[in-house]
């Protein structure tokens, strides 16, 4: 299925009610910088809704939220989800609560830029259209493992977009008409990661409308520091694949034998690093060009590990519902 790529502009007299649900566990490093996005965010403040919905949390995030939502010069909604440990249960308590026409998603770590939200719901003046998508962008980073991150794209809806069972977006930069949940059903709260593609699959294989991308309504979002939580990324991506092939029955990812990886890092050793390496020494090249195929094979591994050892657990298949 094919998404429809929009370059959006200002339309004033297009501001629907909108509800942003965000989930938050445990966000209290993130929350002044989100704060301070949504404060500047150009749509009309009467017309918008921030509905923050703690799941859990054991930091200070409750005592910062209440706080804040008190004396904002914007609507904050503050809301709780502690039966269920899981974003998507989280967003589904945002949208129970939410009045507006039109739900919003991004995350607690990510920083939507002014003009998002604004750009964001331009391309719903078209009453075809139920699902928008953002782009996400990367924040800037100085690490060797920002640095190839940011080098693959890997947070960039053009890899979800492009998805050859049917386009997706992430919920970190999304946005869909509320009405269409009393159809399609809420996201499955005991799904623990894959529930965007999920939502966005079930809406758009039965038909419901169309999914658009809008380029220029930009979050961004911090790519991985250390080794460790690169793997737990990639890991979480395998997953993800096992859990959509057993809801709808998505090809699996196929994993490399080791003869393969072996043949790769041979190539690397023998014609890549020395080729890199010397326009390293000219400043032709990066560390990341040198270390780019290395890096690719571990955070294939990575999925692979994760897509083999996942197994959805059989509450995951539940569906809620407004």
């Amino acid at each position: 299925m094919n998404y429809q790529p929009l370059e959006t502009s200002t339309t004033p007299d297009f501001v629907p009610k909108v509800s942003v649900v965000i989930p938050v566990y445990n966000g209290e490093a993130d929350l002044p910088d989100l704060l301070s996005c949504l404060f500047s965010q150009t749509y009309p403040q009467e017309q918008v809704e921030y509905l923050l919905v703690d799941n859990n949390s054991s930091d200070r995030t409750l005592s910062i939220l209440q706080t804040t939502a008190e004396n904002s010069p914007i609507t904050i909604r503050l809301l709780s989800e502690n039966n269920i440990q899981s974003s998507y249960a989280s967003r589904n308590t945002g949208i129970k609560a939410a009045t507006g026409e039109i739900i919003a998603f991004t995350d607690a770590d990510c920083r939507p830029q002014p003009q998002w939200l604004q750009t964001l719901i331009q391309p719903f003046i078209n009453s075809e259209v139920i699902i928008v998508a953002g782009e996400i962008v990367a924040l800037t980073g100085k690490s060797l493992l920002e640095k190839f991150a940011d080098k693959q794209e890997t947070l960039s809806q053009k890899h979800t977009l492009s998805h050859k069972f049917c386009a997706y977006g992430q919920t970190a930069n999304l946005a869909i008409r509320r009405h269409i949940f009393h159809t399609s059903g809420l996201f499955r709260p005991y799904l623990t990661t894959g529930g965007d593609a999920d939502i966005c699959w079930r809406i758009l294989k039965a038909n419901l409308g169309k999914l658009e991308f809008a380029p220029n309504a930009i979050v961004q979002h911090r790519h991985r520091l250390t080794i460790k939580e690169l793997a737990s990324q990639w890991r979480r991506y395998g997953r993800s694949n096992r859990y959509l092939h057993e809801l709808h029955n998505i090809e699996l990812t196929r994993e490399m034998k080791t003869k393969e990886y072996v043949y790769i890092l041979l190539r690397w050793l023998l014609k890549e690093f020395p080729r890199e390496s010397i326009k390293n020494i000219i400043g032709k090249a990066s560390l990341v060009d040198l270390l780019n195929t290395p890096l690719g094979l571990f955070t294939g591994r990575e999925r692979s590990i994760g897509q083999k050892e996942a197994k959805l657990p059989e509450n995951a298949k539940t569906i809620e519902w407004l």
